[in-house]
């Protein structure tokens, strides 16, 4: 008889899990215009406010 090791796989339970912080607040601006229409001047503002903040200091999202 021969002895033949076995090698098993390692098995990982970590979940990598991406987000796109854009497309999250593309989502919730777009159902809350929806909502309420009168929103929108200060969403598209808010929005414009905090993606030149991120993009001038750098910040990573």
């Amino acid at each position: 008889m021969f002895y033949l090791p076995i090698l098993f796989a390692q098995q990982t339970t970590t979940l990598q899990l991406s987000v796109n912080i854009n497309g999250i607040v593309a989502l919730i601006a777009g159902v809350l215009i929806l909502i309420l229409p009168r929103l929108l001047n200060y969403i598209v503002a808010i929005y414009l406010i905090i993606i030149g903040l991120v993009q001038i200091f750098n910040f990573r999202i």
